[in-house]
């Protein structure tokens, strides 16, 4: 069974890819945006802060309430439905971690393999 995206998986994820262009930081001159996928509806969601505007990194806050299965008491959301996957817009086209981090390459790095 998938699990719920909360924000101790988004931190294990941001671990996962450090210094990759999985994160935010090493993509977005590649025109990466955070954002996130639900996999039952196809749905891809740009990540966004509560008030709407666009984030830097992933937040769960901005995601829409049919997407929230749990919110601490101060409102913060801690986690969604399990089918939401954290990843990337490009372009009009979802890319998730991996993805992003294999386009996000340099030529020097390239090279280099």
């Amino acid at each position: 069974m998938a699990r719920a995206v909360t924000p101790g998986r988004l931190k294990q994820e941001n671990t996962a890819f450090q210094g990759t262009g999985g994160v935010s930081t090493c993509n977005r001159e590649y025109g990466f945006k955070p954002a996130f996928l639900d996999t039952e509806t196809g749905l891809v969601y740009i990540s966004c802060c509560r008030d709407g505007r666009p984030a830097p990194f992933h937040r769960l806050d901005g995601l829409p309430e049919e997407l929230v299965r749990e919110r601490d008491d101060r409102g913060h959301v801690v986690a969604v439905k399990a089918t939401v996957v954290s990843g990337f817009e490009r372009d009009g086209c979802f890319y998730t971690r991996e993805q992003a981090a294999c386009m996000a390459v340099s030529p020097a790095s390239q090279s280099d393999a």
